[in-house]
């Protein structure tokens, strides 16, 4: 028998018994759906995160006091603070940069007349713009006169203006952060969430100077933003901004650094490693819902070779070989675990299609996944008919004959 033949008989098989088919590939449309379902969104997820943190700037520096991540702002109450004599320095010796920027953060209540609202205060210079890649809806930057005076001025954030003055625009307007009165000069296009959930667009900026002197009453920096140059390597940047802080901190070459330099690339491989791990992961569990769809495609097909015994009986008698009969039920095995592949595929794209949408993620299409989960569900088919298909093809034509 042609194998076309056999193809086409196994469909008509299949046809006459279109319910115990169906169930018969559940698993396997299970199976591939959630397989396809979630290396799509976990890729989607990922793109996310490079792109969030690439807008941040993935040729970005971080410069803090303390030796990682230990609380808010990563600083430990015994490291001695930056100021902007070291931003300065680093960027009068340290080559290959494109902006260095000095900031200083904290928390303050936003007033303008009875709308009041609880936001993040920078105190930055223009670099800062720069370097996280902010670009103004409205209005201007601060002019060097207001940097260097400590003039209260303020760019706002989406966020921000929406809650304050809703649909009028803010330039030229008075608010105050608690307190202290500033004039709106510029807002910010709106960026949205971040990957870590933050709403980008409520901050406030402010001149660094202002906010040493009106808010917190210290010359201390934060954090030190440097953005490298394009075609300029932020390893090399990086080892000489530490080089140099070693330097200027008085520390021993027996001694710990007691700041740290962090790389954005480094967080950008992290986190896509993280989300990479964890949807080979869900992808796995995922796949045992094939391995289990195969099982069921192996029951239901020794319940087949058991119904029609004598059928295959009097195709033995008649003459055919035991390899047809063995491709016979091994076809019909396939094209089973085949269509179920084929609706699986279906169903997952859809469904990634609409939990993009409602997560947020980009919906990233992976044709080799779609290919490997369809020649996965063949696979499958093959193993798990292949018992059933030589049981079958092993049937002695005289017992087959007279089965009841």
């Amino acid at each position: 028998m042609m194998l076309w033949e056999t193809f086409l008989l196994a469909q008509r098989t299949i046809r006459r018994n279109v319910m115990r088919s169906s169930l018969t590939i559940l698993g396997i449309v299970i199976g591939v759906a959630a397989v396809i379902l979630m290396v799509t969104l976990g890729s989607g997820a990922t793109a996310k995160v490079t792109r969030d943190i690439s807008r941040l700037g993935s040729n970005m520096l971080h410069v803090r006091p303390g030796q990682g991540m230990r609380g808010p702002g990563g600083a430990r109450s015994s490291s001695d603070q930056f100021t902007v004599a070291d931003a300065t320095a680093i960027r009068n010796s340290v080559a290959g940069l494109s902006a260095v920027a000095p900031t200083a953060q904290t928390s303050k209540q936003a007033i303008h007349g009875s709308a009041n609202w609880s936001t993040s205060v920078t105190g930055a210079t223009n670099a800062y713009l720069t370097v996280q890649g902010w670009e103004l809806a409205e209005g201007r930057v601060f002019s060097d006169a207001e940097t260097k005076a400590g003039k209260g001025v303020c760019l706002i954030g989406h966020t921000v203006q929406k809650e304050l003055f809703g649909s009028e625009s803010p330039i030229g307007k008075a608010m105050r952060l608690e307190a202290i009165s500033f004039r709106v000069i510029g807002t910010l296009k709106e960026k949205g969430q971040s990957s870590f959930g933050d709403d980008q667009d409520d901050i406030v900026i402010i001149p660094l100077r202002t906010l040493q002197r009106r808010m917190t009453g210290t010359t201390d920096v934060g954090t030190i933003l440097v953005s490298v140059a394009d075609g300029i390597s932020t390893e090399t940047v990086k080892s000489e901004i530490e080089s140099l802080m070693r330097e200027r901190r008085g520390i021993r070459s027996d001694q710990e650094d007691d700041f740290h330099v962090r790389d954005m690339k480094e967080l950008i491989d992290t986190l896509t490693g993280t989300t990479t791990v964890l949807t080979a992961l869900l992808s796995a569990v995922a796949g045992v819902s094939l391995l289990v769809g195969g099982i069921g495609i192996m029951n239901i097909m020794m319940v087949s070779v058991t119904e029609r015994t004598r059928e295959i009986g009097t195709r033995l008698a008649i003459g055919a070989l035991e390899r047809e009969v063995l491709m016979q039920f091994l076809v019909e095995a396939v094209v089973l675990a085949s269509f179920g592949g084929l609706i699986g595929i279906a169903t997952g794209l859809c469904g990634a299609a609409v939990g993009s949408r409602l997560i947020g993620v980009p919906f990233v299409f992976r044709p080799g996944i779609v290919a490997a989960a369809f020649l996965f569900s063949g696979a499958v088919g093959i193993a798990f008919g292949y018992f059933p298909a030589r049981k079958a093809a092993q049937l002695n034509p005289i017992e087959a004959l007279r089965y009841e």
